[in-house]
């Protein structure tokens, strides 16, 4: 079983910044990428950034020049560097990882975090 735990959410006025970690944890050998989604009030889930084990990141268009993501892959930590916020940003933001593979050498595919609330304040 593969855990992902989030923080570092909260509220923020509009122009500020917040910093986001999720920590996996399961008896994990590798991981093959870990990111954020998000999801505002009625609205589908969005891909805000992602970074592979050998460090490729990807961004939303919305978040690029703002948004951050960086990772200790010895540590399966993730985290998520967000200055310059909008009031638009506020979502649950969820951590995720894909194709882990732990010690037992079983593969998970598409884990999530419970998400952790961010809003921003105009």
């Amino acid at each position: 079983q593969v855990q992902l735990v989030e923080s570092g959410g909260g509220l923020v006025q509009a122009g500020g910044s917040l910093r986001l970690s999720c920590v996996a944890s399961g008896s994990i050998f590798s991981i093959n990428a870990m990111g954020w989604y998000r999801q505002a009030p009625g609205k589908q889930r969005e891909l805000v950034a992602s970074i592979t084990s050998g460090g490729s990141t990807k961004y939303a268009d919305s978040v690029k020049g703002r948004f951050a993501i960086s990772g200790d892959n010895a540590k399966n930590t993730v985290f998520l560097q967000m200055n310059s916020l909008k009031p638009e940003d506020t979502a649950v933001y969820y951590c995720y990882a894909d194709r882990v593979r732990t010690s037992s050498d079983t593969y998970y595919f598409g884990s999530w975090g419970q998400g952790t609330q961010v809003t921003v304040s105009s």
